[in-house]
């Protein structure tokens, strides 16, 4: 029953991540014609090990609590492949693609969740 709980947790934890990075995506793209501004990313994978246990300190206790968002040591600026004469790193269509990226792993990691969700209820149920 943890590990089904565990599992849960960590398809849970990850929409938490991508909806935050979305976010930031999309405040990338909203600045890419601001001069100076510089293109912010997180590095999903650490940030998801250290929330999920394989990484950092564990919760030994129930009332322990977790890292719930990504801190300044999670956040990266993007190295611009192209930079800009202005000095704002942000490229559109890389910061695009990005989020296309996230916005298809985030639907997935729902639909999963969601299946896992009703899979359980219908064992509950008997059915």
């Amino acid at each position: 029953m943890t590990a089904i709980r565990d599992n849960l947790g960590i398809h849970a934890t990850s929409l938490t991540l991508r909806e935050q990075r979305s976010a930031m995506l999309a405040s990338n793209i909203a600045h890419a014609a601001t001069p100076g501004y510089k293109a912010r990313d997180i590095d999903f994978a650490s940030v998801l090990a250290a929330q999920s246990g394989d990484g950092g300190m564990r919760a030994t206790n129930p009332m322990h609590l977790r890292h719930a968002k990504p801190g300044a040591a999670d956040l990266a600026f993007r190295q611009p492949v192209n930079p800009s004469l202005d000095g704002n790193t942000v490229e559109l269509d890389v910061e695009q693609r990005e989020f296309a990226e996230n916005t298809l792993r985030y639907q997935i990691s729902l639909t999963l969740l969601n299946r896992k969700i009703s899979g359980l209820t219908r064992a509950i149920k008997g059915e």
